[in-house]
């Protein structure tokens, strides 16, 4: 399960409404900039971004984070009118079909997800991102690519989120062998998973080739728990999803993956194994 972007073609129709939102707030970023009498240049230094960056809003090839939004509504002296627009650009940022697991991992208290296919997209570079995206049959167009990039980039605040989420991952050994973009992709991806599974509130797991017992051969999902203890759900396979509420599945769907956790490698061996597949390189 990478999440959010893995669409096909007849599913880019949903996302129109969304170019539309992050296309009107582009419009006006560049309205107030021009009535201000700023270059881009002048406006990304005063808010610590680069000229480049301010373009792509501008265009609305990305979207804006919140942060953004609150400093150049103040610097440009729009009255409240881009924080206005705060929410619905928020909610642009993901395909239909995502938005509700988008929010439930914003708010996930604790984090528990098994991948079969590809490396999940709360962990994936942004070279990883783009190659996996770019192999989509039906083809995306580069517009969906970039907004689907930065959609997943976003994501990954969840790292710096605090208090911290407790975040397990649980993946399959097969994902981590699949030279997807490339050798020097992957090489930059085992890099990066051995960064995060360094944090204190991650814990990255392998499920090694040759094991003869695996209770995840349903495939993947994520359990996401938020403050209270509910517990909720998500599957996605071939650009469908679909959210679990129901008690009784998701206590199910939570002790299976404990279980899948303990046939995988413990996290300091599964960090050992992925040192051991970059010499391999």
């Amino acid at each position: 399960m990478t999440g959010e972007g893995e669409v096909p073609e007849q599913r880019q129709a949903d996302d129109e409404p969304a170019r539309g939102v992050i296309a009107a707030f582009g419009r006006q970023l560049k309205l107030l900039r021009l009535r201000a009498g700023m270059e881009r240049t002048e406006l990304g230094k005063r808010v610590g971004y680069s000229a480049d960056t301010i373009a792509s809003y501008e265009q609305g090839r990305r979207v804006p984070q919140p942060r953004f939004i609150d400093q150049a509504d103040e610097v440009l002296d729009a009255g409240g009118l881009l924080v206005a627009m705060k929410g619905e650009v928020g909610r642009a940022r993901y395909p239909a079909f995502f938005r509700d697991m988008a929010q439930l991992e914003a708010e996930a208290m604790e984090l528990c997800a098994y991948d079969t296919v590809v490396i999940n997209g709360l962990l994936q570079t942004e070279e990883y991102m783009r190659a996996v995206l770019a192999m989509r049959r039906p083809l995306l167009d580069e517009a969906t690519i970039e907004l689907r990039v930065s959609a997943r980039l976003d994501r990954q605040e969840i790292f710096n989120r605090w208090p911290a989420p407790l975040l397990s991952l649980v993946m399959e050994e097969s994902v981590l062998r699949k030279p997807l973009g490339g050798k020097a992709v992957l090489r930059g991806q085992l890099e990066h998973l051995l960064l995060v599974g360094g944090r204190r509130n991650v814990e990255i797991q392998v499920m090694p080739l040759d094991r003869e017992d695996n209770a995840g051969i349903d495939g993947p999902f994520t359990v996401v728990r938020r403050k209270g203890g509910e517990q909720v759900v998500y599957a996605e396979v071939q650009g469908r999803s679909n959210l679990v509420t129901d008690n009784d599945e998701t206590a199910l769907a939570a002790a299976r993956y404990g279980i899948i956790r303990s046939q995988a490698l413990p996290p300091q061996q599964s960090l050992e194994l992925i040192e051991e597949l970059l010499r391999e390189l």
